[in-house]
């Protein structure tokens, strides 16, 4: 190993310790800042981001970034490729300007906090003029980063959280995707035969919906001596570095088990960022998630492929029967196992069911893509959206909290985020028929609580590459074939159409 390689590791870290912190006080304000925080939180994160920016992009790192591109022979394949990493990370951030760094720093902090207040009104109206603010930033970072050629300003910040894709060839994927989906929802909700949902009514205190959470996360391997759990309006996870992975979840009385979801959710989440070698490599990319698609096949695998499984509820509900008891005490496994896969059209993108999810995604891609293109007003959104809604869903979108107010993501200028959502699926569909060939009792295995093995299996073949290499390069590893759509729509077909009798 070079001692330029050491020497710019040493600089890597300390960006990367900044960053942990602003993410910390986004954490805090999310969780238990009080409300009239919130202006001094957004100038603790301008001065923040500025801060970071301009190490992230001193002079010194780009000689050392070069020292170690001119000595490749010093380092292995692993080393490389984080260097190859450190640069285009390096390229990147030298194209903002540290200034619009801070206005967006800023301007994120207090439309969050717009938002957030917002949905709680039902009020798009007084949430419009900041995510005008966060879109026009948004734009001036897109045209700073560069249109690659032949594409569009979009593909420019999907570029920051799936590397190298495009949005034509996101709706290239998305467009069949969508008719199939769309096909299949059609026959399950227009089926005579409904499995029942026997939790309808149910009501735990949400003191015993989080005790429940925890034991599940235990068994599923989040470990708790480096992680917490708390409670939020819309569940993140945040891994700020060694030792330290913070959930969040957020409960609801009325749906005793829906809950779950989005805690293991956020766990498979927690379980990649734990498994990434941060105590060794923390600060490179060798210790960071290779993009978001791949990130959200962790958690869309914990929270549905093993979450929604007959096998996972033959271990968990008779630990769901302790905490909850007497309310579910009479349940049965395959009526709990019904009533977790049911298939129904509905408003909310985070309780949506498998095979209606990824609807929900893509009519946030095509919303976004307008947003960022100026071919859609921030004062058309709402009607926009419960236009394209009903032609996806079929629902008339009664409310803003419900529509178009519903997801923080716009609000932090996360545009292009959205459709790793979907990439996330396929992903992680591809890799559960790789791993069922390697787990052939992985069933068996969940239904004695034995989480282990899945556990070890990701960590070695997902989560301890960090991002030396790219999300399609790893699938072909993984896998043996690139991404493709045909291992999701086998798992959807054949699990529901039993179910449903189509």
């Amino acid at each position: 190993m070079s001692k330029a390689y050491t020497d710019l590791v040493k600089e890597q870290k300390d960006v990367a310790t900044l960053g942990a912190i602003g993410s910390l006080l986004g954490w805090d304000q999310e969780t238990y800042m009080p409300p009239d925080g919130a202006g001094s939180r957004a100038d603790q994160q301008e001065l923040l981001s500025t801060i970071a920016h301009q190490r992230r992009i001193s002079p010194r790192i780009g000689t050392l970034i070069e020292e170690c591109e001119a000595s490749n022979g010093a380092l292995d394949e692993t080393l490389k490729a984080s260097v190859r990493e450190m640069r285009r990370d390096y390229d990147l951030a030298t194209k903002l300007p540290v200034e619009l760094v801070a206005e967006l720093a800023k301007t994120q902090s207090l439309s969050q906090d717009a938002w957030k207040h917002a949905r709680a009104s039902d009020n798009f109206a007084m949430f419009a003029p900041w995510l005008e603010k966060v879109l026009n930033l948004t734009r001036k970072k897109a045209q700073c980063y560069g249109v690659p050629a032949g594409g569009e300003l979009y593909d420019a910040l999907l570029d920051e959280y799936e590397p190298g894709a495009t949005a034509v060839q996101i709706e290239a994927i998305f467009t069949p995707l969508q008719a199939r989906l769309s096909s299949l929802v059609a026959r399950l909700c227009d089926s005579p035969k409904k499995p029942a949902d026997a939790l309808k009514g149910i009501v735990v205190p949400q003191e015993q919906q989080h005790a429940f959470g925890l034991e599940v996360l235990k068994a599923i391997g989040f470990d708790l001596s480096a992680g917490r759990l708390d409670t939020t309006a819309h569940p993140f996870c945040s891994g700020f570095g060694p030792g330290d992975t913070r959930l969040t979840t957020r409960y609801n009385t009325s749906s005793c088990l829906e809950p779950l979801s989005s805690t293991m959710h956020e766990a498979g989440h927690g379980i990649y960022e734990q498994g990434l070698p941060k105590a060794t490599d923390f600060g490179t990319p060798l210790a960071e998630a290779v993009s978001l698609g791949i990130h959200e096949s962790q958690s869309r695998m914990w929270e549905n492929l093993v979450g929604r499984s007959r096998g996972f509820w033959t271990w968990a509900l008779p630990v769901a029967k302790r905490h909850f008891a007497p309310a579910i005490d009479g349940l049965t496994l395959e009526q709990v196992y019904a009533s977790v896969n049911q298939v129904q059209r509905s408003f909310i993108r985070v309780e949506a069911d498998e095979a209606t999810y990824n609807l929900h995604v893509m009519l946030r891609f095509g919303l976004e893509r307008d947003l960022i293109s100026g071919a859609l007003p921030v004062k058309d959104l709402p009607g926009e959206w419960n236009k394209r809604f009903k032609q996806l869903l079929g629902l008339d979108v009664t409310s803003d909290r419900v529509g178009c107010l519903q997801d923080v993501h716009w609000s932090f200028g996360l545009v292009g985020y959205f459709p790793t959502y979907t990439l996330g699926n396929l992903y992680a569909a591809q890799f559960w028929q790789t791993i069922n060939k390697a787990l052939p009792d992985l069933n068996g295995q969940m239904a004695r609580g034995e989480f282990g093995p899945l556990k070890s299996w990701l960590n070695e073949h997902i989560h301890k590459h960090g991002r030396r290499y790219r999300a399609g390069e790893l699938c072909q590893r993984v896998t043996g074939q690139p991404l493709s759509p045909e291992p999701l729509m086998e798992y959807l077909e054949s699990k529901y159409a039993p179910l449903y009798g189509v």
